[in-house]
């Protein structure tokens, strides 16, 4: 194999139809380097490799690859290729990914699959992604209370093959099709052949709801030290299962999108494989945006330009004010957008969140103003021109952490999107905050800086 563009021997293989050869290199990859042959194969070769291959493993590759890759990947199968690749995938992947593609696409594909399954698919698409609903699979052990433990055990037996992929830590118990309780595996198998199952199951367990918002699932999780929790509907009927690693990759994915919608990456996800036009028109689409508030923030500095000419100095502090206190405003919006993700804190406690930050902002700005305030003093030897700097610098980052703290909750209360918004507002308003700052000081303190 070569080390250096192990791609390559891939493209090979799919240029002489090798299936053979297909299989055996790809059973010499690890889970990450068959994410990195996908990225450098052509999307083409991508389709004809999934095609190709058998399903079983066509899923195991589909299912770590990065979701915005998949979705592109299937867009472009047959509906007849798809079925069989997607009927291997865990029940939440099937309606993450089919929830992703067209209706028109989506509804192919289904049609290729069997009526059960396909029927399954449709009612877990009906759930927000940011339910417990959207995040649960229907893959779990269910029995009714009034069997016995050996009736549980030879149904287990006798269908091995369909329960090969289930975890088996946990039995379900329900009665007459309501939750009844968990049952754990050891206390099945060490227990007397006629027990019934209402006799060992482990009453008044925790659950959630379909309708539970991921936010507080995480929270869950944090409270509580589970595999997973069962999750019932309205009627109290069991529908499905939450995992405790699931909630964890939809956290990770959540703070994922945020990082990069805070970056001005419109969508929340972008891979250097996607066309090059739609990469472009999405990190345009803000670019655009905050070059017009930067021109704002620049009028600023027109106004004052006689002040700028007098007193030279001044145009070297300020693109250390404005970053410094962008800097500090943006740890402000971090911690804000990870509480609202947390549930720590809800939109309208606006007040209670400010409070917290005016205290940091008013030790940190004094400190970096007096910092700041001593090189300008040291580097020009006019202590006047230290205060200005020190005084808009300390200022600045009082109002910076002020609105860094507060507008994603403002944001997410008027139901716009705080992760891709909070960046730009906040620059500007430091930018802007901080010039005036600056130049209006400066040109107070004028005859003692000249």
């Amino acid at each position: 194999m070569d080390n250096i563009k192990p791609w390559r021997e891939l493209e090979l293989l799919l240029d002489n139809n090798d299936i053979e050869g297909l299989r055996i290199y790809l059973d010499q990859l690890d889970a990450d380097e068959k994410v990195s042959v996908m990225s450098h194969i052509s999307s083409d070769d991508r389709v004809k490799l999934i095609s190709t291959i058998h399903p079983e493993i066509a899923a195991e590759i589909v299912g770590n690859i990065p979701d915005v890759q998949a979705v592109s990947l299937f867009g472009n199968l047959s509906a007849k290729s798809a079925a069989p690749i997607i009927s291997e995938l865990r029940s939440d992947d099937q309606a993450d990914l089919l929830n992703e593609l067209s209706d028109e696409d989506a509804d192919a594909i289904m049609v290729e699959m069997e009526d059960e399954e396909a029927a399954n698919i449709r009612r877990l698409i009906e759930y927000g992604t940011d339910t417990a609903g959207g995040v649960m699979i229907t893959e779990f052990l269910s029995f009714e209370q009034d069997m016995t433990v050996d009736q549980v055990v030879s149904e287990l037996r006798d269908n091995v093959e369909k329960y090969q992929d289930y975890n088996v830590q946990y039995i379900y118990v329900t009665r007459k099709g309501q939750f009844s309780g968990v049952l754990r595996m050891r206390d099945l198998l060490l227990s007397k052949t006629k027990t019934p199952l209402s006799e060992i199951v482990i009453k008044n367990a925790r659950t959630v709801y379909d309708s539970t918002p991921i936010d507080e699932l995480i929270n869950f999780f944090k409270t509580y030290d589970f595999y997973g929790v069962p999750v019932l509907n309205d009627l109290n009927q069991l529908v499905g299962v939450v995992l405790r690693k699931d909630v964890r990759e939809t956290e990770t994915e959540m703070a994922n999108r945020d990082l990069l919608e805070t970056q001005g990456i419109v969508g929340g996800e972008e891979l250097r494989t996607m066309p090059i036009l739609l990469r472009s028109r999405r990190r345009l689409s803000w670019l655009s945006v905050n070059i017009l508030l930067n021109i704002l923030a620049a009028s600023i500095i027109a106004i004052y330009t006689d002040t700028l000419q007098a007193v030279i100095a001044l145009a070297v502090f300020l693109p250390v004010i404005s970053d410094m206190s962008g800097c500090s405003g943006n740890q402000a919006v971090a911690v804000s957008l990870r509480e609202l993700a947390l549930g720590v804190v809800r939109p309208f406690e606006i007040f209670r969140v400010w409070v917290q930050e005016v205290s940091v902002g008013i030790i940190n700005g004094i400190a970096l103003g007096l910092l700041i305030g001593l090189v300008a003093w040291l580097w020009q030897g006019n202590i006047y021109l230290g205060l200005v700097v020190s005084a808009a610098l300390a200022i600045n980052t009082v109002v910076a952490v002020s609105l860094g703290g507060i507008l994603p909750l403002f944001l997410k209360k008027m139901k716009v999107d705080p992760a891709l918004a909070s960046g730009p507002i906040l620059t500007t308003v430091t930018d802007m905050f901080g010039f005036f700052l600056v130049l209006s000081l400066a040109g107070l303190m004028m005859n003692y800086l000249t």
